[in-house]
């Protein structure tokens, strides 16, 4: 009886967090896997609307912190299906990933645009669906802006930290990227570029055109080169 209400209990909440967080965890023979996903809005400081998708840095960061203190976790599968957000909660949780040290691979689903192409990189290893796409785009700015030269100055400065982080954990230069991001050709109302899985891969953001089963392939593979 205590035996059955242990695994009642466990079943609450491991539904609990999918709802809250959209987290679960993978085991397969001796890996032991955590598993994130990252979709809608990244809401940062101020709360989105309510009727928006959002994910909350909030519960993600002590969430990373938990996989790389936690033994028994392995490693890390970060879906991603995001149209961006704010920028400083998206860099936040991008460097937490990228200083595991667990093994980590991401998968872009649907689309990873504006900061989440920070958080593409950011894994180990990363695949995009085919049909997947990111867009890169010059840093906006909402609410009042002040037209002096120090804002452009800070802007820009913003701006470096996502392209020097991208350049930094991926094979695409920060050149070209920032070379993408001043394309007035390809938005309407913008400039900017959206990269479809096959030319993410080609312009050197993403590491590979794949899905599930080939992120899950990649993780286990990291996992057991980690072991030796």
């Amino acid at each position: 009886m205590a035996e059955k209400k242990k695994t009642n209990t466990n079943e609450e909440n491991t539904t609990e967090e999918i709802r809250e967080m959209g987290a679960l965890e993978l085991k397969k023979g001796k890996d032991h896997i955590q598993l994130l996903t990252i979709i809608g809005e990244i809401e940062g400081h101020e709360a989105a609307s309510a009727n928006s998708k959002t994910t909350k840095y909030e519960h993600l960061l002590p969430k990373l912190a938990e996989v790389e203190d936690n033994d028994e976790i392995d490693g890390l599968l970060v879906l991603l299906n995001t149209l961006g957000g704010d920028v400083e909660a998206g860099l936040a949780i991008a460097e937490m990933i990228a200083s595991l040290s667990k093994p980590t691979v991401s998968l872009v689903l649907g689309g990873s645009h504006s900061i989440g192409g920070p958080l593409a990189v950011s894994a180990d290893y990363s695949f995009i669906v085919p049909t997947g796409t990111m867009t890169v785009h010059p840093v906006r700015s909402t609410g009042m802006f002040i037209g002096v030269m120090q804002s452009y100055r800070n802007m820009e400065k913003t701006q470096d930290r996502i392209t020097g982080f991208i350049a930094a954990h991926s094979r695409i230069t920060q050149e070209h990227l920032e070379k993408l991001m001043l394309d007035p050709s390809q938005l309407v109302k913008d400039v900017g570029t959206m990269l479809e899985g096959k030319e993410a891969v080609e312009a050197g953001m993403i590491d590979e055109v794949g899905g599930i089963s080939q992120a899950m392939q990649k993780l286990h593979e990291l996992i057991s080169e980690k072991r030796q």
